[in-house]
């Protein structure tokens, strides 16, 4: 320990594991993926096959419509795909991730609102810088292509589209240092910046237009704490101008109908969310703030279909543009709506649940029709439950097992933070684990939007111990009935896992922690960490430096007893910095705890081919197998 200005300054003895360039680092992972394969043995392979069944069935991830029928991408064997489906329900492939070269995860698309303008992205082994074409729906031919980290393609005719684009590093344009965002118009191979400029550091821009084409959509969000919404006529962005916000809530724009903005806004009270119409200086509540949060609305024709979360599982409701409700439309069993997408006059979008990869719907004059589903074969369960936090909050919970067994083991998952909810999801990784009659159970913490803008908040920055304390409430309470617990989680959720095993390793069989932030304190030197700000604060601000440093997981390894621990992470991943799972299995390798880790060469933040995270999950679940002592 130093001191430096009156201000403590930690050591940090394996620093040198940042440099993920340097031949010294790379040979270090060499060693601990050795390490870990000699503790595996030959169970991942015997769990391989398994797990791909699982993991290669066709599964949906983005929808979008227009007048020649639905473009899909669907995740499908061993690669990508983007489908063209007709009315009618005839199908044509349009695109094979593999016809892009090896090791491409095909991640987005966009189309025009004719279908014959397409833009998709794409990325070699998952990194989030990628490479963005605009083709012809008919021949595929290359129109333009965009490099880097772009998205949000809006078309104004066949010739010229809108795009933002994201930096990662250095500044843009106007000279505002990285990590933000602006938005630029493309036309004839050149661009311009057209809004944006001043936008400070750590903001971020989303653009779309009204199903009229007639207005540009444009939100500008301080992390996921407070957003502005501007909007104006889609060819001109000198008209752009701020229609609602200005304060410190979230708000979206849904479209632009009868001359009228309408908003989702997140400024009642509780933050659950209500419809607002804004036009000619004024606004009104159209849909006021229900007891559940509102997720999504989109107008269709003469109503507005409105997405809730019950529980962390999706309804909607159908009202009239006067706010008059019309109809409910539950979905069964308890599942996740998303990949909204509208035409103005049919709307299509995704379902999914736990032993559901999906469900294709669309919604045409109030009534919903099924285009396309695929479901898992076996007799599963989910059952739903309460768990009190430290303070008293109660904390939902999601169970999954195959009926008739249970195991007594129980791999629990958590995340908590960013507003990102863990809504029922097919987590397809986890089945062989199920099928074995062990337990899945999914938490709704603290810090997700499972309950609103308020339970966000109550997990964010200074009060993100909040988070950690529903986790372990969660496997306190399993462990009461008799469960040994492995706790899981990714990203944000690393980080939960991580945190948790510092501070309570006790309550733990095994912990596994993917693509994870640890360290606090540096997080905002790495990459994009500078964007996360917003979220848990700065680590050079005194007062957010104090409650970082006392949960920060690479800070708070001690010499006590932990529980056998993976840590996995790619080395493509260029979002969250490899770093942070080196030091932190260096950390505890100092101790002498039982950890591994396992760095995959070919995938990213974003995701890795299907053949890759077939290897990478049999290698997860060989770990889980081998802490709860399970033959294959």
């Amino acid at each position: 320990m130093m001191f430096r200005d009156g201000a403590v300054i930690l050591e940090d003895p394996y620093i040198w594991l940042e440099s993920i360039d340097d031949p010294k680092v790379i040979k270090w992972v060499d060693s601990e993926n050795v390490r870990l394969r000699e503790f595996l043995g030959v169970l991942p392979g015997e769990l391989r096959r398994e797990v791909a069944k699982y993991v290669k069935i066709p599964y949906l991830m983005l929808v979008k419509v227009c007048r020649k029928g639905y473009f899909a991408l669907f995740r499908r064997g061993s690669s990508f795909e983007i489908v063209l489906i007709g009315r009618d329900g005839s199908r044509r492939k349009i695109l094979d991730s593999r016809s892009l070269g090896k090791d491409v995860v095909l991640k987005w698309f966009y189309i025009d609102d004719e279908g014959e303008r397409l833009a998709y992205t794409f990325s070699y082994a998952g990194s989030d810088v990628g490479i963005t074409r605009i083709v012809d729906t008919k021949d595929l031919e290359i129109i333009d292509e965009l490099k880097g980290v772009v998205g949000d393609i809006t078309w104004i005719d066949k010739e010229r589209y809108y795009y933002v684009r994201f930096y990662r590093e250095g500044e843009t344009p106007d000279g505002v240092k990285a990590p933000t965002e602006r938005v630029f118009l493309r036309e004839g191979g050149k661009d311009v910046m057209v809004f944006g400029e001043g936008i400070p550091q750590s903001y971020f821009i989303s653009l779309s237009k009204s199903t009229d084409s007639s207005k540009a959509l444009v939100a500008v969000f301080y992390g996921s704490s407070w957003s502005n919404i501007y909007g104006g006529n889609l060819r001109d962005p000198d008209t752009w101008v701020l229609v609602y916000g200005k304060s410190k809530f979230m708000t979206y724009p849904i479209d632009y109908v009868n001359g009228k903005y309408y908003v989702l806004s997140h400024d009642d009270r509780r933050g659950l969310g209500r419809v607002v119409e804004v036009g000619d200086g004024l606004s009104k509540v159209v849909i006021k703030a229900w007891r559940y949060p509102l997720r999504d609305a989109v107008i269709v024709g003469n109503h507005l279909v409105a997405h809730y979360l019950v529980n962390a599982s999706s309804i909607l409701k159908v009202y009239t543009l006067s706010g008059k409700l019309v109809k409910r439309l539950r979905f069964r069993p308890p599942g996740t709506l998303s990949s909204f997408s509208t035409d103005g006059k049919e709307l299509v979008f995704k379902y999914e649940s736990f032993i559901i990869p999906y469900r294709l719907y669309r919604l045409v004059n109030g009534s919903v029709e099924l285009i396309g589903s695929k479901r898992i074969r076996g007799d599963y369960i989910v059952t739903e439950g309460w768990v009190r936090s430290k303070d008293g909050t109660p904390i939902h919970i999601f169970i999954i097992e195959r009926r008739g067994c249970r195991l007594g083991k129980a791999v629990v998952y958590g995340y908590g933070g960013f507003s990102i909810g863990l809504t029922p999801r097919y987590y397809h990784f986890i089945t062989p684990f199920i099928n074995r009659c062990g337990t899945f159970v999914v938490t709704n913490l603290r810090g997700g939007d499972e309950f609103g803008e308020e339970w966000h908040k109550a997990g964010m920055r200074e009060k993100k111990q909040n988070v950690f304390n529903d986790f372990i409430a969660i496997i306190e309470y399993l462990r009461s009935k008799g469960y040994s617990v492995v706790a899981l989680g990714s990203s944000n959720g690393g980080l939960l896992v991580g945190a948790v095993l510092t501070q309570r390793p006790e309550i733990l069989d095994g912990a596994v922690i993917g693509y994870p932030v640890l360290d606090m304190l540096r997080f905002h030197k790495l990459y994009i960490g500078s964007a996360w700000i917003p979220e848990y604060g700065n680590p050079d601000d005194p007062r957010d430096r104090e409650y970082l440093l006392k949960y920060s997981p690479y800070h708070n390894v001690k010499k006590v007893q932990y529980p056998p621990t993976l840590v996995f992470t790619g080395l493509h991943d260029d979002r969250v910095h490899p770093g942070h799972a080196f030091k932190f299995v260096a950390k505890l390798k100092e101790v002498n705890a039982p950890v591994f880790l396992r760095t995959e060469k070919l995938s990213g933040h974003s995701g890795a081919t299907p053949d890759v995270k077939v290897r990478e999950y049999s290698d997860i679940l060989a770990f889980i197998f081998k802490v709860f002592k399970l033959n294959h």
